[in-house]
């Protein structure tokens, strides 16, 4: 549900009691637990009750498994409801809401309210937001700062997504699929990349493009903004950036960095490579040796835009890249689940054919002598509508292929528009390339395929997720238990 963002965002603690519907996803799990650890009275509802609701009541959350007018009870004027963008409208609570007249607010607004006051860090960009956002959360930690932060996803460090630190910084990631991104005002920006995403929203790659222009506009000009440049949609924003008089920070590989990364070496689940920079004459610098305890060139990008920042802000290089050598990764970001029968599971996120691309690289590279087996989960009918060939044919870079039902989210199936999208363009042999329902229904057929020393990954941003244990269990019964 589209919900639009008042002309004055109030301060948290200016907005009453909280009640947020969906409070168990990611975005709104982490306002609330923001504001909970601010000792702000919180309270919401979600459709299932899980781990990030559990957590939430024991930080003094008020939280139900199921939506009911009645949960807005407690609510007067005054008060707050934040809804997610994955809520409908006819949702009772939604409803109640309206009827009462309540102050209603998007999950940007909820989050620019928890920033009032702070420094904002905000990481933008089509793919690598939570990677990014988590790396600069930790390599800051072990710079000696205290930010609070906003994630997408869990840290491995931490296990939450979210936490109130003592510093004036907040970094946030910064989402572009709803135009949540325009709401905030970072004092410094990052741009991982700019590709065609989420055009059920913005309807053109135009607009899609355009809004990334309207988001430098969102920085304090006395910030600056950290660009990709290897993306050649963030090095176009660059030089916009530049023409608009603010100050940038390009990164990545090639030569038109001014923070570089030299000599990389992707090996098994790690990744490295030597970190130079421009000095003001024109002279490269070192700055140190970059290492990851997660693999792929994609990461290794996002680690240096987490370090242009903290360089930037004038944090110790040293401590910084040690922060970053020792990331243990975010919640489904190349996740390793197990190992069973001498055959790897990992989960990972992607679910565009950019991030597909990046993810399967990096699955090779742990696989080594091993096959590389893979289910995917299409997410979203208009995603799977535009990108479902290009999805296909990224997927090919597998051994094996297992392609799922789309997973709907928050729109309604479309007939004309399934898994076969995918598979039937998957440029292997009919014989590798497997069609699947839903993850439990997938989990025997991924433990058939894959022997000893193969890698399973698991890739999707819906309930795909859930379907590592599985064939993990499949493999250790077929193993005897062993």
């Amino acid at each position: 549900m589209r919900v639009s963002v008042p002309d004055e965002v109030l301060p948290a603690d200016r907005l009453g009691r909280v009640h947020f519907i969906g409070i168990g996803g990611a975005g709104l799990s982490a306002i609330a637990r923001i504001m909970l650890e601010r000792d702000l009275a919180v309270s919401g509802s979600d459709g299932v009750d899980s781990p990030v609701l559990a957590a939430l009541r024991d930080l003094g959350a008020e939280v139900h498994v199921g939506h009911d007018a009645a949960h807005l009870a407690h609510l007067g004027p005054g008060d707050t409801v934040v809804v997610s963008t994955a809520v409908r409208e006819d949702n009772p609570e939604v409803v109640e809401a309206l009827r009462r007249d309540l102050r209603l607010l998007p999950r940007s607004a909820a989050l620019a309210a928890v920033m009032a006051g702070r420094r904002t860090l905000a990481v933008a960009g089509t793919h690598g937001k939570t990677t990014t956002t988590s790396l600069l959360t930790v390599a800051l930690q072990a710079a000696g700062a205290d930010p609070t932060y906003a994630v997408g996803g869990e840290l491995a460090q931490t296990g939450t997504n979210a936490h109130e630190g003592t510093d004036d910084l907040f970094v946030a990631e910064a989402d572009e699929s709803d135009g949540a991104f325009l709401v905030y005002r970072p004092a410094a920006a990052v741009v991982t990349n700019v590709e065609a995403d989420h055009l059920d929203s913005w309807g053109t790659e135009e607009a899609y493009q355009a809004a990334f222009r309207d988001f430098l506009d969102c920085v304090d000009p006395a910030g600056f903004v950290v660009c990709v440049v290897d993306d050649p949609g963030a090095a176009a924003l660059a030089e916009d950036a530049r023409a608009r008089g603010l100050e940038v920070v390009a990164v990545g590989e090639g030569t038109a960095a001014d923070l570089r990364a030299d000599d990389l070496v992707l090996e098994g689940t790690t990744s490295r490579c030597r970190v130079v920079r421009r000095a003001p004459d024109g002279r490269e610098e070192p700055v140190g040796e970059l290492r990851l305890a997660i693999p792929g060139r994609h990461y290794v990008l996002d680690a240096l835009a987490a370090l242009a920042v903290g360089l930037r802000l004038g944090f110790d290089a040293e401590r910084l890249l040690a922060g970053l050598a020792g990331f243990g990764g975010t919640r489904r970001r190349m996740e390793a689940k197990g190992e069973q029968a001498g055959v790897r599971v990992y989960d990972s996120y992607a679910h565009h054919p950019n991030e597909i691309r990046g993810d399967l690289q990096a699955a090779r590279a742990v696989a080594g002598e091993g096959r590389v087996v893979v289910a995917f989960q299409p997410h979203l009918v208009s995603r799977t509508r535009l990108f479902g060939p290009a999805m296909g044919e990224e997927l090919g870079a597998a051994d094996e292929v297992v392609v799922l039902d789309v997973y709907l989210a928050r729109e309604d199936a479309d007939p004309a528009v399934t898994g076969d999208l995918v598979a039937d363009h998957v440029p292997l042999p009919a014989g590798r390339v497997h069609r699947a329902g839903a993850p439990a229904a997938a989990a025997p057929l991924l433990a058939r395929l894959a022997g000893p020393g193969d890698l399973v990954l698991t890739l999707g941003a819906g309930d795909v997720t859930t379907l590592g244990p599985l064939v993990l269990a499949e493999l250790a019964g077929a193993d005897g238990g062993a």
